[in-house]
């Protein structure tokens, strides 16, 4: 009789806590709609806004048990914070299920790029986060491609931007680019949680947080970070999980529409993709896909800097229309390479208050059908600046229309000298620093001050290579 009692209050306290448990859900599922829906590509990295003090009664410590069997080298902890954001994602099944489907093809990339740097495997699912896979992702501050790099951070990786690649959209040189960010973000914090954390915000917020918590657990700073970046390492924790408990929650992998057996070449030659896409009856669409970094969907190979093609792999392929493309066939464009210049939104607000003292004011009339890449070719500028100058929403013109451009006053050309210098300051990184010169990168930094890791020293004296 005792154990019958027993059994059924134990019974009774469970079916309270599971009601708990439901009521909770309930409310996180009741969320606006404008905060819900965070798979928005325009600007990925944002995360779902949820409670800051959310109730531990809606914990499932069954989801704790799985990420413990999942976790590897970063760590999975379970938690609250956790918990909403499964809330959230195990509810994105159409997301998820597109999730799945392209992973089958981009996932490789990334673990080649991770696994030469050394960086845990795990580090691929920030993909989803930041940009749900999409090489054309742009955030609302500027960040582009599936890692979703501002220009600057870019740019100090080694990535080139220029006006007819942004390798920001290619998805093995960013990941390459994104695995030695990890690198030097682990050997400076010490730990992977905050390695994330420092991807999302730059490792100087992190130091900084560490410094007024007193401690180097996320969970200890993270009352001190950024507020996008304490939702970031959950969300991270819980598209993990979801990517890895897909059928737990009633997710079916969605096919992909991309090829997944692929053919390289390089080329030192100007390649028309379009013409590609023809003889090799594809749609154009499926080869830009494989190749999303050209702007013009032109590959601009030389020499000096042969280009990467990824081809599908095809039966029945005409060999020697593909050869004639690649070797023979000439592209009518103008085939001056011209540097990208910043598309850090933060900065064009800075570049557009100043004065441009050293630049004389040119006014261009628009004729029929001409664009403003012909324009920023014609007069050696980018079509950003031209934005910019102009205060143009989108890239129409009208005929007739003037547009304002500055064309750099000549100066007589000096020998700079093969370094400068620069005095590290408290919270500088390399990638900060690299950013701060033209031409410099996080590799040449090390290189030339023969820096085997990539911590710093306050009043450190670095030479800087110029540009």
């Amino acid at each position: 009789m005792i154990k019958k009692l027993l059994f059924a209050s134990i019974c009774a306290c469970l079916g309270y806590v599971s009601s708990s448990s439901a009521q909770q859900t309930l409310k996180l599922d009741s969320l606006p709609k404008i905060y819900n829906n965070i798979f928005i590509n325009t600007d990925t990295v944002a995360v779902p806004v949820v409670s800051e003090n959310p109730l531990t009664m809606g914990q499932n410590f069954i989801y704790k048990l799985r990420l413990d069997s999942i976790a590897k080298t970063v760590p999975l902890p379970y938690n609250e914070y956790v918990q909403q954001y499964i809330d959230i994602y195990a509810k994105r099944k159409d997301m998820f299920g597109k999730m799945i489907g392209l992973s089958s093809y981009y996932f490789p990339i990334f673990d080649k790029a991770l696994k030469d740097y050394n960086i845990p495997q795990e580090i691929k699912y920030l993909t989803i986060v930041e940009s749900q896979m999409n090489p054309h992702a742009i955030s609302r501050v500027g960040a582009t491609g599936i890692w979703q790099f501002m220009f600057g951070t870019g740019k100090a990786y080694g990535l080139k931007m220029d006006n007819f690649v942004d390798e920001r959209k290619d998805p093995i040189q960013a990941s390459y680019a994104a695995a030695a960010y990890f690198r030097d973000a682990f050997e400076e914090l010490g730990d992977w949680l905050l390695a994330i954390a420092a991807y999302n915000c730059g490792k100087g917020n992190v130091n900084r947080a560490i410094e007024k918590a007193g401690s180097r657990d996320f969970w200890v700073i993270r009352q001190f970070l950024p507020k996008e970046t304490r939702n970031y390492v959950p969300a991270f924790i819980a598209a993990v999980y979801v990517m890895n408990y897909s059928h737990k929650h009633q997710i079916t992998a969605q096919a992909s529409n991309m090829f997944l057996k692929t053919d390289t070449v390089q080329t030192t030659r100007f390649v028309s993709l379009s013409t590609l896409a023809k003889v090799l009856n594809i749609d154009e669409t499926a080869i830009i896909a494989l190749n999303p970094s050209y702007k013009k969907k032109i590959v601009n190979g030389t020499d000096d800097e042969p280009k990467r093609i990824v081809m599908p792999k095809l039966r029945d392929i005409d060999y020697a229309g593909i050869y004639d493309v690649l070797n023979n066939q000439e592209v009518d464009v103008n085939m001056k390479v011209v540097a990208a210049s910043t598309d850090d939104v933060r900065d064009l607000r800075k570049k557009k208050t100043k004065s441009i003292a050293t630049s004389a004011v040119v006014y261009h009339k628009v004729t029929s059908g001409q664009s403003l890449t012909a324009i920023a070719e014609k007069y050696g500028v980018e079509v950003q600046d031209l934005r910019v100058w102009n205060g143009l929403k989108s890239k129409t013109l009208v005929p007739g229309q003037r547009l304002k451009i500055y064309a750099k006053s000549r100066t007589p050309l000096k020998v700079p000298p093969s370094f400068l210098s620069y005095k590290v300051k408290t919270g500088d990184t390399l990638s900060e620093i690299a950013e701060k010169f033209e031409g410099a990168t996080v590799q040449s930094i090390r290189r030339d001050n023969r820096l085997s890791k990539a911590g710093l020293q306050v009043g450190m004296i670095l030479k800087i290579t110029k540009g």
